[in-house]
């Protein structure tokens, strides 16, 4: 009898490690799950930003923070820092839920001018990350079928837009896209 209860206890014992191991693995699998969610989310953020700067090109060499918008790059570029939270995310357009599809994610973005000075993207000390030449000879190239290069061609900077998604069980899911 004695060697029975001590069987039984063991078996208890067991079946609850057993249960105690199921439940963590669905822990993780949810957790990735809403981490994945988050992530797709994030797109969102990213045309609501690309968005904005097609509507607003006559606002793009000043910062208009309570659009998230900054006409130049910030010197530090972790958006989980303290001085991303300070002055970046703290004004950040927030998307309406519907915008994200009711999935329970706050989704914020952020767009920075990828030049070093606000202003115009050219003359002066300004340094852009430009997608086109800003001058050009007006030469032929050597030949080949690029025909001529215009003396002037207008500057065009990159722009960075960063999302940022919190959602359930404290998610939070960061997403950057580099675009002209």
């Amino acid at each position: 009898m004695y060697v029975a209860l001590v069987v039984l206890i063991v078996m208890t014992l067991a079946g609850l490690a057993m249960l105690r191991q199921m439940s963590s693995g669905s822990s993780i699998a949810g957790n990735i799950a809403f981490k994945q969610a988050a992530t797709a989310v994030a797109d969102a953020g990213i045309e609501a930003g690309r968005a904005w700067l097609g509507a607003n090109a006559a606002l793009l060499e000043a910062d208009q923070p309570a659009n998230g918008y900054y006409a130049t790059w910030a010197a530090n570029v972790d958006p989980t820092s303290t001085q991303w939270a300070t002055t970046r995310w703290n004004t950040a357009p927030v998307l309406a839920p519907a915008s994200t599809g009711n999935t329970g994610n706050t989704v914020r973005y952020v767009i920075e001018r990828l030049c070093s000075l606000a202003g115009p993207p050219e003359g002066g000390a300004q340094q852009c990350s430009d997608s086109v030449p800003t001058s050009g000879g007006g030469e032929s190239k050597g030949g080949g079928s690029y025909g001529e290069v215009p003396a002037k061609l207008p500057a065009s900077p990159y722009y960075r837009i960063t999302t940022q998604v919190s959602g359930p069980r404290n998610t939070v899911s960061y997403t950057q896209v580099v675009l002209n």
